[in-house]
């Protein structure tokens, strides 16, 4: 699914219709010029992410199968599996625009997080637009994560 494919699949969404929790049911980044995909956190990743009626973004995902860390580099390897934001969204139309306050990496925390998405009954498909990854050969990717909704405050 491309983010063309997304804004001509959306029908008219309200903020409300994006209030709950969600779990995460696949994550995976895509390479834009090889189109070559690759589940970032395993087969069965382990997310939630909270969205408020007062307009309140929290999310944490992590991959699938980590152990308990027992030093410096296994500390290291679970934060490099690992990611965890939250501040103020808003939707405009098939976007969603996150204004991060605390992040798992400093260097979100104030930027505006763009993500494009569609609602497909209780499914929240997300996809984040194509950008330039270092930590997966400095390759420009796309991630696609699609969410089930647990339950609708």
């Amino acid at each position: 699914m491309t983010t063309q494919t997304l804004r001509a699949t959306t029908p008219s969404v309200q903020q409300d219709d994006l209030v709950g929790t969600w779990n995460l049911l696949s994550c995976f980044m895509e390479d834009v010029e090889s189109k070559e995909r690759k589940d970032v956190w395993g087969e069965k990743p382990n997310g939630r992410l909270t969205l408020t009626a007062a307009g309140d973004w929290i999310v944490v995902q992590t991959a699938q199968g980590r152990k308990v860390p027992q030093s410096d580099v296994d500390r290291s390897a679970a934060f490099r599996s690992m990611l965890a934001y939250s501040g103020k969204y808003r939707a405009e139309g098939e976007k969603i625009v996150i204004k991060v306050d605390i992040a798992w990496d400093e260097s979100w925390t104030g930027t505006e997080q763009v993500r494009f998405f569609r609602i497909d009954g209780d499914r929240l498909h997300i996809e984040v637009a194509p950008q330039r990854f270092p930590n997966l050969g400095d390759n420009v990717m796309r991630a696609v994560l699609i969410w089930q909704r647990v339950e609708q405050s």
